[in-house]
């Protein structure tokens, strides 16, 4: 009988890995990322200032323009850019939350304010939501791939995220909004060795392991988990039989997350290597996790193979922007379409 069932798996793989939660405004290493993050983009979009405006002189104008959804899709960035704008001067009101479906034609965002403002800010607001939304989107997809299938589909695989996020925070906050896992939030967040680290002590991945896990494990305590990154059947077993002596040797480490990461293997090689640890009988004290240029098309033999977590870089290093737009009104009652550029009606 397993000493750890389904559901312990998961409680330790969401404490591990989907840690998204804490990616809020009320953060403050969150809030400061967007911060910064915003003020340059919009330093650089206008630097040295917007000339466009300059050289129309339309004059101010009480504005309000709405946020429309061009394509169905899940919102995110809906918090980052209401502070966004209201703290450049606009009135945004709000219809839709991060999380929440989307339909095509749909608004969900309205702004109000002087005209010009509004379109010197307009861009960087909606790039941000364009990009946080995509990432939110693709992410739900993958995950509705592999948990919509029925059949013999294991329920315990997850879409995660990886550290390849141009925008840092913001894109583990998208990827958590559409359903899936953060991973590390940085590197002070968890201890991953990986084939580099392990080449520091020995040339054998399957000697090096027992070396580094026994070194890392006293640093538990102030590490969300403990992974560590192995090639082949060898260094995952190395790594499982470390992971069971570890935890089984003091009680309050029961539940601390050990995970091996099977970097580069198919999915065959997964579930070969699955079954060995099974008979090995230490798949109860490890998670595995997966990564190394999955594709969509891939996600369901992964899953059928047992695995507990997929690490999909495309998810943030290649997303497709949700296509959304800004409509304009001025006091004369006109419309304006606003996209890549600005266009007068």
């Amino acid at each position: 009988m397993n000493r750890l069932d389904h559901s312990s798996r998961q409680t330790r793989l969401k404490s591990a890995l989907f840690r998204g939660d804490t990616l809020t405004l009320a953060n403050p290493e969150y809030f400061k990322m967007v911060r910064v993050f915003t003020e340059e983009l919009l330093h650089a979009d206008r630097d040295p200032e917007d000339i466009t405006s300059s050289a129309l002189a339309a004059g101010k104008k009480n504005a309000v323009a709405q946020i429309i959804a061009n394509e169905p899709g899940v919102l995110a960035g809906i918090e980052e850019a209401v502070w966004y704008f209201t703290n450049f001067g606009l009135t945004v009101d709000r219809s839709g939350a991060d999380g929440q479906s989307v339909k095509a034609g749909q608004a969900f965002l309205r702004l109000e304010g002087d005209s010009d403002r509004l379109l010197s800010l307009e861009r960087v607001g909606l790039n941000l939501l364009q990009r946080m939304s995509g990432i939110a989107t693709y992410t739900q997809r993958l995950q509705n791939t592999i948990r919509g299938r029925g059949g013999d589909a294991p329920p315990n695989a997850n879409i995660i995220a990886t550290r390849k996020t141009p925008w840092g925070l913001l894109d583990k906050r998208a990827a958590h909004l559409g359903g899936g896992g953060t991973h590390r939030l940085g590197l002070g967040d968890a201890i991953l060795i990986k084939t580099n680290h392990l080449r520091l002590f020995a040339p054998e991945e399957s000697d090096a392991i027992p070396i580094a896990l026994n070194r890392a494990w006293g640093e538990r305590h102030r590490s969300a988990f403990i992974e560590v990154e192995v090639t082949g059947l060898a260094g995952a077993l190395a790594a499982g039989r470390v992971f069971r002596e570890l935890r089984r040797s003091e009680v309050e480490s029961d539940s601390y997350p050990c995970l091996v990461m099977l970097d580069n293997r198919t999915a065959d090689e997964a579930g070969r290597i699955i079954a060995a640890l099974k008979t090995e009988g230490v798949w109860d004290d490890i998670l595995i996790e997966v990564s190394g240029g999955i594709s969509e098309v891939g996600l369901a033999a992964y899953a059928d193979a047992g695995v507990d977590a997929i690490s999909v870089g495309a998810l943030t290093h290649s997303c497709k922007a949700l296509d959304l737009r800004c409509k304009l009104e001025v006091e004369t009652g006109k419309n304006v379409e606003i996209g890549s550029e600005v266009k007068f009606v």
